[in-house]
């Protein structure tokens, strides 16, 4: 029998579940991988990340309140244990959450993500296989016509905004959802919803975009639900009526010649959907603080639209929207000079990699024409190299110098705020003015 949430929610265990259980027992540094609100300074998360590189860069942290992991700081060590998909496998519990989160959930019975980043081997290739044609680089291109008119469209929103705006928010967030849904087959009538679910189930622990903080399983039970009941009539929909998109494959996928499971197919939409949109906007709003705060490189670039690719890969090197991916060692195995025991789990920490002063020069710089930008490894490595990466990019260069036509005396209008997220998280608010030309 199901138990009741508030009654899980006053445990002792639970009433600990705040700040403190964030706290770190080994080496405190290790504190940057497990607090979400350490991701709130960016500044300062680097320059502890920084300080590992150079003394431990592969650090065992251990937590009251987190199961002990190996976390890898340096580039080429992020690199390898990526590369050795073999022996680092992932799992279903591939994200870094808390013992008793995970625990509650056992409890509770609540569905845990089956997604292409909660497989390995065999099943992870086969489900991969299902959307992979249209990811690739040739596919992704013929898609060009429409993310310009989006992009367009939203240039003309920022411009009849009037000269103030929340850029995450008012740009980057539905500019970026327009784009996957638009791939999907989602009417536009349905993206406000669709945003609202993907905030709720991945926003981590940032207080904005959890549900109801009263009971926040049941929160999260209803997100999850209306997902399936959503997705559940677009699949009879497509199976009935198929037509070019991306929810038509998915509806239709089979795995090992047999329709992918009903759990399997969810999930596939749930994953798409989110992280279709929310690292790439993460990264558009946070690479555009950053060229605020690097004047000479918003004249870089509007003296020269055709940085903007490369502007692109340096914004998302500097972002890394996503923060970390958890593997599991399936035999002892040496990273980085320090044997990993069979058993234990390595978290790939992307902001750190991106920012290794081994593999960039001068890393803390932010430098749209870098010509290092390519070795980014915010979209992973190897098997589980981001599906979305070729959409990412051309939704980022599509849209910078668009922006520069209609607009200049860009600047912030005050400080951005980041989200607080271990797992997928960035700037939340830009506020930033303009003047319209």
């Amino acid at each position: 029998m199901r138990q009741n949430t508030s009654d899980l929610l006053h445990t002792p265990d639970a009433r600990r579940y705040g700040p403190a259980m964030y706290d770190v027992t080994s080496d405190p540094r290790g504190r940057i991988f497990t607090d979400p609100a350490a991701y709130r300074d960016m500044t300062a998360w680097h320059e502890t990340a920084a300080d590992l590189r150079r003394t431990e860069p592969v650090l065992r942290v251990e937590s009251d309140f987190y199961a002990p992991f190996w976390a890898l700081t340096r580039h080429a060590d992020v690199f390898e244990a990526s590369r050795r998909s073999d022996v680092l496998l992932n799992t279903l519990d591939s994200v870094l959450v808390p013992e008793f989160q995970s625990q509650m959930i056992e409890v509770l019975g609540i569905p845990r993500p089956k997604t292409l980043i909660h497989m390995d081997g065999h099943e992870h290739t086969a489900h991969r296989h299902v959307t992979n044609d249209w990811f690739k680089p040739a596919a992704v291109k013929t898609r060009q016509d429409a993310i310009d008119a989006i992009a367009d469209e939203f240039v003309d929103k920022l411009a009849d905004l009037g000269g103030r705006c929340d850029f995450a928010q008012d740009i980057a967030v539905p500019y970026t959802i327009r784009v996957i849904m638009r791939i999907f087959g989602v009417p536009p009538s349905d993206e406000r919803m669709m945003m609202e679910l993907t905030q709720g189930l991945f926003g981590a622990a940032d207080p904005e975009y959890m549900p109801d903080l009263s009971d926040p399983i049941a929160g999260f039970m209803g997100i999850l639900q209306r997902f399936e009941d959503y997705f559940a009539a677009m699949t009879a929909d497509r199976r009935a009526h198929p037509t070019d998109d991306l929810a038509t494959v998915i509806a239709n996928g089979q795995v090992d010649g047999c329709p992918m499971g009903d759990i399997e197919t969810l999930w596939y939409y749930i994953i798409v959907a989110t992280a279709g949109h929310d690292t790439t906007s993460f990264a558009l709003a946070g690479g555009m603080e950053a060229l605020l705060r690097h004047p000479d490189q918003v004249e870089a670039l509007r003296a020269d639209p055709s940085l903007a690719a490369n502007a692109a890969e340096e914004m998302i090197r500097w972002t890394a929207p996503v923060r970390a991916f958890l593997r599991y060692a399936q035999e002892d195995v040496e990273i980085g000079g320090v044997t990993i025991p069979a058993g234990d789990r390595v978290l790939l920490s992307y902001p750190s990699a991106n920012r290794d002063d081994a593999v960039f020069a001068d890393p803390m710089a932010f430098d749209i024409a870098r010509p290092d930008a390519k070795n980014l490894l915010s979209f992973g490595l190897g098997v589980h190299y981001c599906l979305g990466s070729q959409f990412a990019r051309r939704e980022v260069r599509t849209i910078l110098p668009r922006i520069l036509e209609r607009v200049d005396a860009l600047e912030l209008d005050g400080e951005p705020q980041w989200s607080d997220a271990n797992f997928v998280g960035g700037v939340k608010h830009l506020p930033i003015r303009y003047r319209v030309r």
